[in-house]
């Protein structure tokens, strides 16, 4: 099938800035790491920035240290494993004070991150994390990592301890998620479903079905209310997750391949996608050597950069930095597209933080401001 150049306004589009780079070793490699940087994630307080070093470790450094390493010593750091491995956290009061790095073995193949939080009595439910102010040391800082095995192992950051293992997958899980106040999780693996988890009960809410290949990645938009999902397929859907409706798709190829070579190989495979922090861009990596940014109001990306042999994203906490991972155990650091969001855009975010969409469709309002409030226009 001729495949097409995806829509583009060329005078939109600006090339995104490195800021950063962690470099993998040469050699010689730890025999429990492989060369693959399949995942990498920020801590919902910018207090870590954590990946997937190989097969069955991650490691986990302070966010902060990164960025002044880049100011002291330029955008490219090499990474040493062994220097790395300092002594792991206990669970003692004196060491909650400050991040420290450290690794930990999750016993499997790493093929995913997350980072959520698990606040007393869960008054995170009420207030999005950002609301309540989630405060390094105090606050349980929780770990999901994706397996190889098809389990979900979910970790206390702070002592390295493992609380719980989900099960539903039958095989690895590619990406996972947490919800902005953690009350959910969000799962995908080697199947064209989308898994939700209650993370009060630990069980299976629903599975969201519409993609045509393998979804591979997910993120939830910082309100709660927009879940993205990549795949294979070469789209990236937003789901309302409260419901699993297809509210927007960020088509890789144009025109738009059909089901039944959407299901196979096309050279535009997405690896990953991730939501900014101020709810209005969403980054995509695939195949093509591209990392877009979207808007979630346009169908065409308002920023790219090149990256060979992509494999994972992610926005910092603030949305400023968009980090990258390959297949060189490396990875590397953009500037992200930054605007003001506006007032409207403010105050549906405050809503949908705290009124899911069943919520919402009960308000004594007029027709649209109930679709601006549900993301449907």
């Amino acid at each position: 099938m001729a495949s097409f150049p995806p829509r583009v306004n060329e005078k939109e589009i600006v090339r995104s800035r490195t800021i950063g780079e962690l470099l993998a070793p040469a050699a010689p490699f730890d025999k429990k790491c492989g060369r693959e940087n399949w995942t990498v994630a920020f801590a919902p307080d910018g207090s870590y920035f954590a990946w997937s070093q190989g097969h069955r470790t991650v490691k986990l450094v302070p966010w902060s240290q990164c960025l002044k390493n880049f100011l002291l010593h330029g955008t490219k750091n090499i990474t040493n494993s062994s220097s790395l491995r300092l002594s792991r956290q206990n669970s003692d009061g004196g060491q909650k004070n400050k991040p420290r790095e450290h690794i930990i073995d999750c016993g499997d193949i790493v093929w995913s991150l997350a980072f959520g939080s698990s606040v007393p009595e869960k008054q995170s439910r009420c207030v999005n994390i950002e609301w309540h102010r989630f405060r390094f040391g105090q606050d349980q800082l929780l770990l999901a990592t994706g397996l190889n095995n098809g389990r979900i192992k979910i970790w206390d950051v702070y002592t390295g301890n493992m609380m719980k293992v989900l099960r539903g997958h039958q095989n690895w899980v590619y990406s996972c998620a947490f919800s902005p106040d953690s009350s959910m999780l969000c799962s995908v693996g080697a199947s064209k479903a989308v898994f939700l988890w209650n993370m009060d009960k630990y069980t299976m809410i629903r599975k969201l079905e519409g993609h045509h290949h393998d979804v591979v990645a997910c993120d939830f938009s910082p309100d709660g209310a927009l879940l993205a999902t990549a795949s294979y397929d070469t789209r990236v859907y937003i789901w309302d997750p409260h419901n699993g409706d297809i509210l927007m798709e960020f088509g890789h190829l144009f025109p738009p391949p059909t089901p039944i070579f959407a299901g196979g190989a096309n050279d535009r495979w997405v690896r990953s996608v991730s939501f900014s922090h101020d709810g209005l861009h969403v980054a995509s990596l695939a195949d093509d050597k591209m990392v877009r940014f979207w808007r979630i109001d346009e169908d065409y990306p308002v920023q790219v950069a090149p990256l060979s042999n992509g494999l994972c994203c992610a926005f910092s906490t603030d949305g400023s930095v968009l980090a990258a991972g390959t297949h060189d155990g490396s990875v590397y650091f953009w500037a992200t597209p930054r605007q003001v969001p506006s007032l409207q855009h403010l105050c549906r975010m405050s809503i949908r933080r705290v009124m899911p969409t069943q919520e919402v469709q009960e308000l004594p309002i007029p027709s649209k401001v109930l679709e601006f409030l549900s993301y449907r226009i």
